[in-house]
């Protein structure tokens, strides 16, 4: 299903302290030093969308940070004036290329979860090398992940899981996937993102796993954020 566009922001809702741009973190980036708690664990999203997992999971576990990625601003915009609506101080959203935060931004082992949920499939084989799920994001993603540190990944596209699932597997960094039951949802919104509910109204299957991440040394060496242009 395409994605619809993002709504308007309300003009009165002040979301400077939500709203981050991954350009502008520092490089590395101590997730837990971008919230006033500072010492908690830290769980990344990968593509937030309107901030439904995030809104949720912050109100739950108030003792957990969540730091939101979304490539699109006016998606991450939205996401940022949701946190700012709950005036939730342990989640955050940055907008940028989350590929590029988790290759070259992020120290090892600072997360504790990493949640990739629905990601663009790039059905042409000529753009599959632009899915976020590729071999050198998991890769890293198992770097960046503490030990005992989980990757969550819900896709509707059952070729793209297994493919993803695969990638993980070579990483060596992570246990064998684990299955996730589907809930029952008790009200409209009670999915994990807007897409899930969308899919599941739908009627279409959701392929869901965990997989957690062992004490096995991560093979890959951190990347170089590129340059800023000068002047």
């Amino acid at each position: 299903m395409p994605r619809r566009g993002a709504k308007k922001p309300d003009p009165a809702l002040d979301v400077s302290w939500h709203l981050l741009r991954i350009a502008d973190l520092p490089a590395p980036c101590l997730p837990a030093e971008l919230f006033p708690t500072g010492a908690a664990p830290v769980e990344l999203e990968v593509g937030s969308g309107k901030g439904l997992f995030l809104a949720t999971a912050a109100a739950a576990h108030p003792q957990r940070l969540y730091l939101g990625t979304e490539i699109a601003f006016g998606y991450a915009r939205l996401a940022a004036g949701r946190l700012a609506r709950a005036r939730l101080t342990n989640a955050r959203v940055a907008h940028g290329d989350a590929g590029l935060l988790v290759r070259s931004g992020l120290p090892d082992g600072c997360l504790a979860a990493v949640h990739v949920y629905f990601p663009d499939p790039w059905w042409k084989a000529r753009h599959k090398k632009r899915r976020v799920l590729s071999a050198i994001f998991l890769d890293h993603v198992g770097r960046v992940l503490a030990a005992d540190g989980v990757l969550h990944v819900w896709t509707d596209v059952e070729e793209y899981f297994r493919e993803s699932l695969d990638l993980a597997a070579a990483t060596g960094c992570f246990a064998p996937a684990q299955d996730v039951p589907a809930t029952e949802p008790t009200h409209d919104l009670d999915y994990r993102t807007h897409f899930e509910r969308r899919t599941r109204l739908a009627g279409a299957p959701v392929w869901r796993a965990a997989l957690v991440r062992t004490g096995a040394a991560a093979r890959v060496v951190r990347e170089e954020r590129p340059s800023p242009p000068p002047g």
